[in-house]
């Protein structure tokens, strides 16, 4: 999913509640203080031609003060400093990057690698740790997932960035891709995340979590991590659907636009008609006028997918970068009349 919008101008609002000491702007009265020693000692200068040994015991400190900050200035935007600054996976890479109207296929230069790195296949990535505190279920009864992230000191973090109108997204799909939930869980003041999920057959399911963690220091890294669930019993795996590029889910036909290439970002449009044939009135959904998840089959790689910030001739359009050949499976959360829906796809990737 994803997060920032690397290549689409709204992936969703991006918002910090909790802001770090970075954030904060350099005191005001100690800055006045260094200044006015400065200018004391330029009075003393003034009253003697030749200074004493206090005026230039003086000078000294201030000059190592002014000389220690310019340091400190010039090392923090070496090492890409600020809170603002977004670090990380794959969600993070091109964050500032749009597409003008009329673009077509592309890649980014040396950021295309990058970006293309499908996510969610690991439990640790880009300094944090996805932690279960349950992983099995009974398969059809109701219960609760419940996990932290932690850091690299083995914290659990608590301050998160607002991407796509929540600090945490959640997405459960079990092994053959089927059966996808997209969950909001909320956070306890200790960083237990946790929310109310049924997992409707048994199997081995796999749970990812998408998300933008704030460092003490302020700065951001977006990531995606991923832990497998289990629900024992029989499990018969579903072939998945071939591939088409019209899907119906309740009254709704959803039209599927687009050819994926491997390594390049392309635009897949998606254009929602009513029973009576006209277009319904589309509504914002977590930040934009739809969301969309993409999935390899086999690893469950986990894609990034950008929005644009308004529906393009009437349709949904999204940003996709697909790493490899294979097929994938496409889950597009969109919403009308206060109700959020998903059609699903099997797209080909030649």
């Amino acid at each position: 999913m994803a997060d920032q919008a690397p290549d689409a101008p709204a992936l969703g609002v991006v918002r910090t509640a909790v802001r770090g000491a970075a954030d904060q702007e350099p005191d005001a009265d100690a800055a006045d203080e260094v200044v006015g020693a400065s200018a004391t000692g330029r009075e003393a200068g003034a009253a003697s031609t030749v200074p004493d040994r206090a005026t230039l015991r003086l000078a000294l400190v201030v000059g190592g003060l002014v000389l220690a900050v310019l340091l400190g200035f010039g090392l923090g935007r070496i090492n890409g400093g600020g809170a603002s600054v977004a670090a990380g996976g794959p969600d993070s890479v091109l964050a500032e990057h749009t597409h003008a109207p009329g673009t077509g296929a592309h890649a980014h230069g040396t950021d295309q690698d990058a970006a293309a790195e499908a996510g969610g296949l690991a439990i640790s990535s880009d300094g944090y740790t996805l932690r279960p505190l349950v992983a099995e279920f009974v398969a059809g009864r109701a219960s609760e997932l419940r996990f932290q992230i932690h850091d690299g000191q083995r914290r659990a973090v608590t301050r998160f960035a607002v991407v796509h109108d929540k600090p945490m997204h959640v997405i459960v799909v079990r092994r053959d891709l089927s059966g996808y939930q997209h969950l909001h869980p909320t956070m306890a003041v200790d960083g237990t995340w946790s929310v109310p999920l049924t997992l409707p057959t048994s199997g081995i399911w796999r749970a990812y979590a998408d998300f933008t963690a704030v460092a003490d220091d302020g700065r951001q890294t977006a990531t995606t991590l991923g832990v497998d669930l289990v629900a024992p019993g029989d499990y018969v795996p579903r072939e998945l659907p071939s591939p088409a590029t019209t899907s119906t889910v309740d009254s709704f036909a959803v039209e599927y636009r687009g050819v994926a290439r491997p390594g390049l970002t392309v635009p897949v449009d998606f254009r929602v008609t009513g029973a009576d044939g006209a277009d319904p009135a589309l509504e914002r959904h977590l930040g934009a006028y739809g969301h969309l998840v993409a999935l390899r089959e086999g690893d469950l790689g986990y894609l990034h997918v950008h929005p644009e910030a308004e529906p393009v001739d009437g349709a949904i359009r999204f940003w996709l970068t697909v790493p490899t050949p294979g097929r994938y499976r496409l889950y597009l959360d969109f919403s009308t009349g206060g109700v959020a829906r998903t059609a699903e796809f099997t797209v080909s990737v030649l």
